[in-house]
């Protein structure tokens, strides 16, 4: 047996064996699944959705650490229910949808702390700014799949997102929710929905 074909068998070994630990990936029935975020207007809650994204999820409860999930949001998505301040959303000063049109999170780390809690950790990319994010998430298995629902908080202004005149945390608090509730079904992932 030549060393390449030696070398190759042992990296196809090794993968097999990488596989075999990790959590088997699951559809994302995205119909019934929901990203969002809080912001607090003059001192208002108002929540606005994120009409498209995608999520590759491959979770086992019973060995978390083999977990991974990774979510890519179309920023230019975002629907406060009303287009002058959708516009608005999408602009330079905001999130500048034309320049940086995803927003992302990958996994590093999924850990079990007890009673169908979770937490994951890793970065969060947003408008070209990268930084690590710990959020809190619960799973549950319901007759049709699995559910994943949690939340995280983010300083808007440490991702740039409300420039110039928009700084001022008095009109738009700094502090935003990032809300997400999956919905999971078993097999490969499901093509998302079309923008709306």
């Amino acid at each position: 047996m030549t060393i390449t074909r030696r070398a190759n068998q042992l990296l196809l070994i090794t993968a097999a064996l990488l596989m075999a630990g990790a959590a088997a990936a699951q559809t994302v029935i995205y119909e019934k699944s929901r990203v969002s975020c809080v912001s607090r207007q003059m001192n208002v809650p108002v929540e606005a959705v994120f009409r498209k994204f995608t999520a590759q999820i491959a979770f086992d409860p019973a060995r978390a650490e083999t977990s991974k999930a990774q979510i890519e949001i179309d920023v230019g998505s975002f629907d406060l229910d009303n287009a002058e301040a959708n516009d608005e959303a999408r602009s330079k000063p905001w999130f500048d949808a034309r320049g940086f049109p995803k927003a992302t999170f990958v996994s590093t780390s999924i850990k079990a702390l007890g009673g169908g809690r979770f937490e994951a950790r890793g970065p969060l990319t947003i408008k070209g700014k990268t930084l690590e994010v710990v959020t809190p998430f619960t799973y549950r298995n319901e007759a049709r799949g699995a559910v994943v629902e949690g939340a995280f908080s983010v300083k808007r202004l440490q991702y740039n997102i409300g420039e110039g005149v928009w700084k001022d945390t008095e009109a738009v608090a700094d502090e935003v929710q990032i809300r997400y509730r999956l919905v999971l079904g078993a097999g490969t992932a499901a093509t998302p929905p079309a923008k709306k």
